[in-house]
């Protein structure tokens, strides 16, 4: 197991390395492939001994090498923060044929959850593909381990997030955007597979996350009540605290409520 966390912490930090560029490109309509990466200050190509994910700009102190224009400290943040997020849904999935989906979602999320924090929006070029991406992972799963009930409630996890999400949106478009109910889908689905305490729970938390961040928001005169904030990253949260530990809180508040 211990083999398997260094592994994907280390598969992490690379991911989290291309998530940059996808995070910064995407919401611009650029394409992540072309051209290389590059100084935005200088326009020099980054070299590859300059691209080691955290380390690089440990040793450039922050700077580009041949401008001395400042890196922003999120670089290696979000590389790090991916490698964070690949060791916790290792340790919790475990060596399994469903990791590649979760190891997935969470490298869709920390792009999704940054995207919408930039530009309140989530990318469909990201969010719709990732609906045959997830059924191809988790349909693989199910064959290899003959999981066809929890493939099927996965569908249904996804169809019942999707549809809370769609009502909500009708009922009240200013505080919910179609883009929070196409990815609400993606989550239920993940969600789903995982089991029913684990949908319920991810679209609670959700809410809850974004209740008490608005609140203290408001409470620092930092927003108002009619402040709009991105919803993603609260979703992307609730459903990654779900996956860690969404049965054992369903456990812990039955027991509190009903024992």
């Amino acid at each position: 197991m211990e083999l398997l966390l260094v592994f994907v912490a280390l598969v992490g930090l690379v991911v989290g390395s291309f998530l940059n560029v996808v995070i910064w490109r995407v919401p611009r309509g650029e394409s992540v492939v072309s051209p290389p990466s590059h100084c935005p200050g200088c326009d020099r190509p980054v070299r590859p001994r300059d691209n080691i994910p955290v380390l690089s700009w440990l040793l450039l102190r922050g700077r580009c090498r041949d401008c001395g224009e400042p890196i922003s400290p999120r670089y290696p943040l979000v590389e790090a923060g991916t490698a964070v997020v690949f060791v916790l849904l290792a340790a919790a999935i475990g060596i399994e044929p469903d990791l590649p989906a979760f190891l997935y979602l969470g490298a869709i999320g920390v792009a999704l959850a940054l995207i919408d924090i930039d530009v309140k929006r989530l990318p469909n070029v990201i969010v719709l593909p990732s609906y045959p991406v997830a059924l191809a992972l988790l349909g693989v799963a199910a064959l290899v381990d003959s999981r066809w009930d929890d493939l099927l409630r996965a569908v249904l996890g996804m169809v019942a997030l999707y549809a809370l999400y769609f009502l909500l949106a009708l009922v009240y478009p200013a505080g919910m955007g179609f883009g929070d109910v196409k990815l609400a889908g993606v989550l239920g689905l993940y969600l789903g597979w995982l089991g029913w305490a684990e949908v319920v729970t991810g679209g609670f938390l959700g809410f809850l996350f974004g209740g008490v961040v608005g609140g203290a928001l408001m409470f620092a005169h930092r927003a108002g009540r009619k402040s709009m904030l991105p919803f993603g990253p609260f979703m992307l949260a609730g459903a990654l605290v779900a996956i860690l530990w969404g049965a054992a809180l369903a456990d812990l508040y039955l027991d509190t409520v009903l024992g």
